[in-house]
């Protein structure tokens, strides 16, 4: 059988025995395809002397036409955020809890991978978020979200005070514990526990959903993905900070700007055969138990 993709990238959540045994019977199991394997830096200790090549994660996408993680969905937030720019194809293989985005079980891994390495798979371009973080003219930090873009409150038990602008026009100003701005992908996130709805991953839309607002009348909205959103600190707001995926954290105080856009770039996750977003809601959910 022809091996649709032939140069494949390995990366999992590192000190876990468990994704170390499942590594290595994926590795195994590569070999036996006659793939070449290349290692992400942070599990090559997991695999050790196996002679496969050793790349850092920054080059990684650029080498592969496929890359597999082994974790939970943070696994692959983490490895989407580092890949977003080189295109490649990203399957998960769900060692993890809920796994919306890790869908492929080790138990049947291998048949799964026989048909995706046979070029039999389904393929979903997932939005990206890029944010930019400023103090006047002075950019403080840069990040890319999968999952969502989080305003918020840090230790303190008070609430904070935002302006929140759409494409230059003025929504709104929100008294809360937060904003969060999600993708159709982290739509069954926090933003799903805030009251958010959820969007489907072909949906052209970001949700705007805030988190315990003072005024009831404050509700999720949704609007178009190509929209630039900017959100402004009060003065007077302590104790803030924005979270891209709840991986990458950047402290905040009053005057300061969040500036939300869509990534130029979409993640290509891939799915084995007969994947439907559907059943995957039912299941994870447990839309279908009886009381």
């Amino acid at each position: 059988m022809t091996i649709h993709f032939t140069r494949i990238g390995l990366i999992g959540k590192t000190n876990d025995r468990k994704v170390a045994f499942t590594l290595q019977a994926l590795a195994q199991y590569l070999q036996q395809r006659q793939a070449e394997i290349l290692l992400d830096t942070g599990i090559a200790h997991l695999l050790p002397d196996t002679g496969h090549r050793v790349v850092e994660r920054a080059e990684l996408g650029g080498l592969c036409d496929l890359a597999i993680v082994v974790g939970g969905d943070g696994t692959l937030l983490n490895t989407a955020r580092s890949l977003a720019e080189s295109d490649v194809a990203v399957l998960g293989v769900n060692l993890g809890r809920l796994g919306f985005l890790v869908d492929v079980s080790p138990e049947d891994m291998t048949q799964q991978l026989d048909c995706i390495l046979g070029g039999e798979y389904i393929e979903e371009q997932r939005t990206l978020l890029h944010a930019t973080m400023s103090r006047g003219d002075a950019v403080l930090s840069e990040s890319t979200a999968l999952n969502d873009v989080i305003v918020h409150k840090r230790d303190i038990a008070r609430m904070i005070e935002l302006d929140t602008w759409i494409d230059g026009r003025f929504l709104n100003t929100n008294r809360s514990d937060g904003l969060i701005v999600a993708t159709p992908t982290g739509s069954t996130a926090y933003a799903l526990s805030g009251g958010g709805p959820i969007l489907t991953p072909r949906l052209n839309a970001i949700a705007l959903v805030p988190i315990c607002p003072h005024t009831l009348s404050n509700r999720p909205i949704v609007i178009d993905d190509d929209a630039v959103i900017e959100i402004i600190l009060h003065e007077g707001t302590l104790e803030a900070s924005v979270s891209c995926d709840g991986q990458v954290s950047q402290p905040l105080q009053a005057g300061d700007r969040v500036r939300i856009r869509k990534h130029d770039h979409s993640l290509r996750l891939l799915h084995p055969p007969g994947h439907d977003y559907f059943t995957v809601l039912r299941e994870k959910l447990r839309w279908s138990e009886q009381p």
